[in-house]
């Protein structure tokens, strides 16, 4: 195979490789620096990788993984507010970004492949990779690689350098770990999620607390602040309005396969980036990004 041939055989993986590092650091950046350092790795050693042994692809898991697991070692987990401390229960509090917290970031969606989103869309939920976050490395690696990529066991434990048993093992206490988290997201959540910028946009916060479940969680890194529960939630909400004012537009996208809008203030300008999860067609977490670098990730302009 010719060296350009072999290239485009790498780069087929590379959408799929940043959502696995994705997973595995919890950041955006930190994951596209490492889906270049694997595949660089690769082209450096592609002398050496023998198809008869390994599909290109298990190859590049293999690569990836010894990566990432490189990368977390002494790393703190990347969390969110909620996963911090206790809710907040003043609305008016001082927002002070903590940006010495390495937030977990939001995942924007750039894939039209159905097959690709069906994937997505429940791996790499928000809540979902915040939890995984929690899980010892090795577990996170194996969580993924046999739940979500359906490698064998046996393929996991070459590209972990373990056993099948150990690879067993590790996925039963990562699926124990990860039994808590919220379900799936709904089906209808768009029509939620547009009804809900409708009363944001209309600065109708009956019309908007109607549309919250009766426990919905606000949170807003890199503020280390979160909210629970539709009171103080829609307290929170009354509170932006008279400090920021009306007359907000918001522009929707997606994220980690979940329904977004980009927030604009009533001058136009970015204020944030919002991430939906939608149970029974009530918003039950609102995870609000005010980070330049979420906003670069996602590509936003500045100004409507």
């Amino acid at each position: 195979m010719t060296s350009t041939g072999f290239e485009t055989r790498l780069e087929q993986h590379r959408r799929e490789l940043l959502a696995y590092c994705y997973r595995m650091l919890g950041s955006v950046h930190e994951a596209e620096d490492l889906v270049q350092d694997t595949l660089l790795r690769a082209w450096n050693a592609r002398e050496r990788y023998d198809e008869r042994k390994a599909s290109v692809r298990t190859w590049l898991y293999r690569i990836a993984t010894n990566v990432c697991l490189t990368a977390l070692e002494g790393k703190a987990r990347r969390p969110l507010p909620s996963g911090l401390g206790a809710p907040g229960t003043d609305p008016e509090a001082a927002l002070v970004p903590a940006f010495e917290v390495p937030w977990l970031q939001p995942f924007p969606d750039e894939s039209a492949d159905p097959a690709e989103l069906a994937v997505r869309r429940d791996s790499l939920r928000l809540a979902l990779v915040a939890a995984m976050q929690t899980l010892p490395a090795r577990q996170r690696a194996v969580w993924v690689l046999r739940e979500v990529l359906e490698f064998s066991a046996a393929e996991v434990a070459v590209q972990l350098g373990t056993t099948v048993a150990s690879v067993t093992s590790a996925l039963q206490r990562a699926r124990a770990g990860l039994a808590g988290v919220a379900p799936a997201g709904d089906p209808a959540a768009a029509r939620t999620v547009e009804a809900y910028v409708r009363a944001f946009e209309a600065a109708d916060v009956e019309a908007l607390v109607a549309l919250l479940t009766e426990d919905a969680v606000l949170e807003m890194p890199p503020v280390p602040l979160w909210f629970l529960g539709r009171d103080d939630y829609a307290a929170f909400i009354r509170h932006v309005f008279a400090r920021r004012g009306v007359g907000w537009r918001m522009t929707p996208t997606a994220a980690n396969g979940q329904p977004a809008v980009a927030a604009y203030t009533g001058d136009g300008r970015l204020h944030t980036l919002q991430v939906f999860s939608v149970v029974d067609g009530l918003i039950a977490h609102t995870f609000v990004f005010q980070d330049p670098a979420v906003f670069a990730a996602f590509d936003l302009p500045a100004t409507l």
